[in-house]
């Protein structure tokens, strides 16, 4: 699996973490609680089913905390910087997240939000390209059987013996 990918899955799982870490604590919650309770005959305002489901979203809020360093790890380890595989994650998660608050909560964006979110990519977008220039104009030493030979931007020199 490539590093975009990992970052990407991190993102989403880091979305879903903050999505059932909300679940876990709102009164949306109760609601639930209490169609389930009532689906399966019970009091609606059973206290034990709400506490099933609430404790069931915290152990899905840990499960999405881990699988999401697990991927962030892997990809920071095969990812060309930790620059780009931070970018693509906090992206991923970001637009995720607002996607989720939407169609779950009923959230809605206002313009300055999409405004903050624009600069957000803007920055990342710009921060992405610096660190791309650094690596292309810092210097990489090859080592040749006569000496180490340090290369930038297509010249050449030899390093003596």
């Amino acid at each position: 699996m490539s590093w975009l990918h990992l970052a990407v899955g991190s993102g989403l799982a880091a979305a879903f973490n903050g999505l059932f870490a909300k679940l876990t604590t709102t009164v949306l919650t109760t609601s639930l609680s209490s169609s389930i309770a009532r689906l399966f005959s019970l009091p609606a305002d059973s206290k034990i089913v709400e506490y099933v489901v609430r404790g069931m979203f915290f152990g899905l809020n840990l499960l999405f905390n881990a699988i999401m360093w697990g991927l962030f790890t892997a990809a920071l380890a095969k990812g060309p910087t930790a620059t780009k595989v931070s970018i693509v994650n906090t992206s991923a998660n970001f637009m995720t997240t607002a996607f989720l608050g939407w169609a779950v909560f009923t959230e809605s964006l206002p313009p300055t939000w999409w405004l903050g979110a624009g600069l957000l990519v803007a920055g990342n977008v710009i921060i992405g390209r610096r660190d791309e220039k650094e690596k292309d104009g810092a210097y990489q030493a090859v080592a040749t059987d006569e000496g180490e030979l340090r290369t930038r931007e297509g010249s050449a020199e030899r390093k003596g013996k």
